[in-house]
């Protein structure tokens, strides 16, 4: 039996073009359902190597900390999960090129203007020059990140297609890893350097400007004669800046954390658990939606989705294929997690000693996070579909932006409890 993996990019909406998402297995009999151990070695090693680049994401954010931008301006770090996640929402509802930019463009903007009022909530006072410097950095990197990242995902689905791999359970986690490290190298160069030259106040508002009056319109005006395009552009704004605004809230508490200095090392661990928690969602959304984009139409759910309880039970204890990639995927948190705390500590990161109640706590938010992730998603993707919407455009911003947000406030709460038990005694 000769097996073919296509991208199929088929819009439910008239006959028109949709993003790189709905990937389908197919055979000379139709859809070829996967089994527990073809999925686990799909995801395995794109899972291992994208954990590997978030752990040097971790490490460039664990440097990054200490510069004198970051310590002046400490609504970067409100910027970290904003980006980073807008950097993967965008190449998971991937369309067009310049559309994406767009996209990337405007929501930077956003993201700086939130990291700039909830920073002024919590400092009651807002610096003009630290504003600008925000704004700026924020959409530079977000313009550069969107451009170069949507030329890597291409170029990652192209590939796997090639080599006969399912790009479902392989492109999101290598776009990731490489995008976390590219986006938080971006944001600390760029921020460096326009803070290097704030005395020249009028530069962010130049770069704005630019941007957004200027290359924006222009860019604008040339994707809107692409039908699907254009639909893009009109309906593509709602998950990408709501998801904005739940990873701006995780990046404050990331921000208040590391005012902390008993939560110094939260700055490497960050990226890792809020990238591993967002890649294995978005590969159980992707699947889920390939397998609804097969079996079904928008509107209305397969049997055997609709005929079982929405409970936790039915998302991970069930016999149908989405449940089965839910267990393998919870499989992999604990072994992979405890790679990239090992590869940390063999780096000497973090500044915090891998004690066992540290890796306990570390692995039960890890742990836990996936588990609500992947619950939300199974009720979230069937929400949408029975909307009519498509779950890979909708699910995926949500989720991982949760995600960021989940990551960030358990792992905060692991290292109270781990200064707690220290304070107690009981660390060991």
């Amino acid at each position: 039996m000769v097996v073919t993996h296509l991208a199929l990019e088929l819009r439910f909406q008239g006959k028109k073009l949709r993003g790189f998402t709905c990937k389908l297995t197919r055979s000379a009999h139709g859809f070829l359902p996967e089994n527990s151990w073809t999925i686990a070695a799909q995801v395995a090693l794109p899972y291992l190597v994208s954990g590997l680049g978030m752990v040097a994401a971790g490490i460039v954010m664990d440097i990054v900390q200490h510069w004198e931008v970051f310590k002046e301006i400490s609504e970067v770090f409100i910027l970290v999960p904003a980006l980073v996640g807008l950097k993967g929402n965008l190449e998971m509802t991937l369309a067009s090129r310049l559309s994406t930019a767009v996209q990337a463009t405007v929501v930077g903007f956003l993201a700086a203007l939130a990291a700039v009022g909830l920073g002024g909530l919590t400092r009651g006072r807002v610096d003009v020059t630290q504003a600008g410097v925000l704004c700026a950095s924020s959409v530079t990197t977000a313009f550069i990140a969107a451009l170069s990242l949507g030329l890597v995902m291409v170029a990652v689905i192209i590939g796997s297609r090639k080599v006969g791999i399912n790009p479902d359970n392989v492109a999101t986690p290598i776009a990731a890893s490489l995008g976390d490290l590219i986006t938080l190298s971006l944001l600390a160069g760029v921020s460096t350097l326009f803070f290097s030259y704030r005395d020249m106040w009028y530069l962010p508002s130049l770069v704005c400007v630019f941007f957004l009056l200027l290359l924006v319109p222009a860019w604008f005006i040339i994707t809107s004669h692409s039908p699907s395009i254009r639909e893009v552009l009109k309906s593509g704004w709602q998950p990408v800046i709501l998801a904005m605004s739940i990873s701006s809230i995780g990046g404050l508490i990331l921000d208040k954390s590391l005012s902390n200095p008993d939560f110094e090392g939260m700055a490497m661990f960050t990226p890792v658990i809020n990238g591993v928690g967002g890649n294995l969602v978005a590969i159980q959304a992707s699947r889920m939606s390939t397998y609804l984009h097969y079996w079904s139409v928008p509107g209305a759910l397969p049997f055997e989705m609709s005929a079982n309880c929405h409970g936790p039970c039915a998302t991970f204890c069930s016999l149908d294929v989405n449940s089965k990639s839910a267990r393998v995927l919870v499989t992999l948190v604990v072994p992979g997690h405890l790679l990239f705390l090992y590869t940390i500590h063999l780096l000497q990161g973090g500044h915090v000693a891998m004690t066992p109640t540290f890796i306990i706590c570390y692995l039960t938010a890890a742990l836990l996070q996936v588990v609500i992730l992947l619950y939300a998603a199974s009720l979230l993707v069937r929400w949408l579909w029975r909307r009519g919407l498509d779950p890979d455009n909708f699910s995926i911003p949500y989720l991982t932006a949760l995600g960021d947000l989940l990551g960030t406030g358990f792992l905060a709460l692991s290292f109270q409890l781990v200064r707690m038990f220290s304070s107690a005694g009981t660390g060991v």
